[in-house]
């Protein structure tokens, strides 16, 4: 690449401002973008400072390459559009390895002239260059180290018997109490419903009947929605009811809860006996012709098929192909 020769002699400056408010948890009583900006602008006014444009952004500096507006500022300071950046500290800038040498090689190359934060300055010496690096270690460093921690506190919390999210349907949370740790009990009005749930598939009852059934008893979730008969089956297979759940999901790792539990180990096994039956019966493992094509003329659901074999009096055997309704947005489509 052709270096440019950007010298503060040749012509002044031209500054953008660049304001980042984290994501980060730990961050939150960090300055906001608004105050990033009034006090940056001050230094600018103090130094007598060509700030050109202003650019705000609220994505985490985490990994590289991922925030459009800081990309923006790269793609501009190429095109000597910009030749220096106002920023309230170098870990506004980078996180991550990646953005923090793109800014480095910026400066080798003599398209980023200066870099100035609330009380320092960076300009394309050894020394300053140097410093920059260490300062955006730092903030890296920082990042895995909290990385690693909220790991540690999750796997504590778990072993704690607290399963790091919202319970699921038919728990509630204790209101207030520590966050992260508050205790979890039975809904008294939804535990119950979810406990015959379970027993009505443990004794054949299908997922649509059992929706059709909670339906008729005006069943709604925490948010006072209807569930859906998804739901029905994410609900039959959590083994977070009878008392054990996995984290994170896929893991392998598995861990008790510290609470009651709304159904029994056998009843949960049970359960899952009868949802492999079904899930082996289930239409949909075959292909047919038309069903991604035609739809019901009467309700507007998709079609399905099912072949019947039938032998003729000359001893040939036919197949047939027989399409209908799937009753998906009418259960009562004639």
């Amino acid at each position: 690449m052709e270096n440019k020769s950007i010298l503060p002699g040749k012509k002044k400056i031209g500054f953008c401002l660049y304001a980042r408010k984290s994501t980060e948890c730990d961050e939150i009583q960090a300055l906001s973008i608004d105050s990033q900006l009034k006090e940056m602008l001050a230094v600018a006014d103090r130094d007598g400072l060509n700030v050109v444009d202003i650019r705000k952004e609220s994505h985490s500096a985490k990994n590289s390459a991922e925030r459009p507006v800081f990309l923006s500022i790269i793609k501009d300071i190429r095109e000597d559009k910009i030749q220096g950046i106002l920023t309230w500290a170098p870990d506004r800038l980078s996180r991550n390895a990646g953005d923090l040498g793109t800014l480095v090689d910026l400066m080798d190359q003599q398209y980023l002239v200066e870099i100035r934060t609330y009380n320092q300055i960076f300009t394309n010496s050894p020394n300053d260059k140097f410093l920059l690096m260490i300062l955006g270690s730092q903030a890296k460093l920082e990042n895995d180290n909290k990385v690693i921690n909220v790991k540690r506190g999750l796997k504590a919390k778990c072993e704690m018997g607290f399963r790091p999210c919202l319970p699921p349907l038919g728990y509630l949370n204790e209101v207030g109490g520590k966050k992260g740790y508050r205790k979890i009990f039975l809904d008294p009005s939804r535990a119950p419903i979810i406990l015959e749930m379970f027993e009505r598939v443990s004794n054949g009852e299908s997922g649509r009947k059992v929706l059709n059934w909670l339906n008729s008893i005006g069943f709604k979730s925490r948010q006072g929605k209807p569930v859906v008969l998804s739901t029905i089956y994410t609900v039959l297979k959590n083994p977070y009811y009878c008392g054990s759940f996995e984290y994170p999901v896929g893991s392998g790792t598995w861990y008790q809860v510290n609470h009651q539990s709304i159904i029994s180990k056998e009843l949960f096994d049970k359960v899952q006996e009868r949802l492999a039956i079904i899930s082996k019966s289930r239409p949909g493992t075959k292909e047919f012709d038309f069903t991604k094509l035609i739809y019901c003329g009467v309700c507007g659901s998709g079609v399905t098929a099912e072949e019947k074999f039938k032998r003729q009096d000359n001893g040939v055997i036919r197949r047939y192909v027989y399409y209908h309704c799937t009753g998906g947005k009418d259960r009562n489509c004639r």
